[in-house]
């Protein structure tokens, strides 16, 4: 029996969209977010307070997390999407707004904790941990994903050599773009609010192409019945099957850079977070190695 693992592409599930959207403030991208279904809404700049967009939350069936629920906190809000990738329940869209915020209070929390020991981004480092394990449980997650972002001033030289400006990108986490399926610079023109895509694995939103910044014109572009499908819960290791897979590790001695390698297979940091399926494909594959 062959060892290779790859799927005829009529077996590829369609995913739900991960996003993120970044602009100035006011230009409508927490209202564009507000539009997907059933949003579980997670606020670090308690950005739905006010009575329109409470309003707007509550007509599409979706709930609120601010700071005081801990929206500011990295750990709090990766349990969160933990649960939400784990468990039933009837939400369908994820969103962070902003992104910018969890991003930036976890780097100031450590900044302050090194004091004169911060240098070379050493206050960075947390932070980016918590990004990669932040994107690791999305890409699990069977929700819609939208994250809000800032937007901040992305600099070059030019013909001569001179600094300047040449466009606006994310202020985030610069690796979270190549790990989404879309990401749109949100933009008012006059009375207009546009979405101009700058980077896409998608069909229906051409890198450069823009529309205007509205679910309706959205969902043209890309299939409501996906976007709008009840979330499946990942099943998630069994305690046995995580102790079998320990109790053989103990028998066959494999080299730690494989199993890293195995971890980032699975999206995992540990066993414990290996899919019920993988890791029982982990299992086969140790015990065939003792026969």
């Amino acid at each position: 029996m062959s060892k290779l693992r790859a799927k005829q592409p009529d077996e590829v599930k369609p995913s739900k969209i991960k996003m993120m959207i970044f602009g100035p403030s006011g230009v409508g991208k927490t209202w564009l977010s507000l539009a997907f279904p059933k949003p579980y809404y997670i606020a670090p700049e308690n950005g739905a307070d006010r009575a329109q967009y409470r309003a707007r939350l509550k007509e599409v069936g979706g709930v609120y997390m601010g700071p005081e629920e801990g929206a500011t906190s990295f750990s709090t809000v990766l349990d969160e999407i933990k649960t939400l990738a784990t468990e039933k329940h009837e939400y369908k869209t994820l969103i962070v707004d902003s992104i910018t915020k969890l991003y930036q209070v976890c780097i100031a929390d450590e900044a302050e904790k090194l004091g004169s020991k911060d240098a070379f981004g050493a206050s960075k480092k947390p932070a980016i941990a918590n990004m990669r394990r932040l994107v690791n449980w999305v890409q699990k997650l069977d929700m819609n994903v939208l994250f809000v972002a800032h937007e901040i001033t992305e600099w070059g030289n030019d013909e001569k050599g001179n600094r300047t400006e040449i466009g606006k990108i994310p202020d985030v986490w610069d690796k979270l773009i190549y790990e989404l399926d879309l990401t749109i610079h949100a933009k008012k023109f006059g009375p207009n609010r546009n979405a101009i895509v700058t980077k896409s694995r998608l069909e229906g939103f051409l890198d450069g192409s823009s529309f205007p910044l509205t679910y309706e014109e959205f969902g043209k572009r890309y299939d409501k019945t996906i976007i709008e499908s009840a979330s499946v819960p990942v099943a998630l290791a069994t305690t046995a099957q995580v102790s079998r897979v320990k109790e053989l590790l103990e028998i066959i001695k494999i080299d730690e850079k494989e199993i890293d390698t195995w971890n980032s297979k699975a999206g995992a940091e540990s066993f414990e977070e290996y899919s019920s399926e993988y890791i029982a494909k982990t299992i086969a594959f140790l015990e065939k190695k003792i026969k």
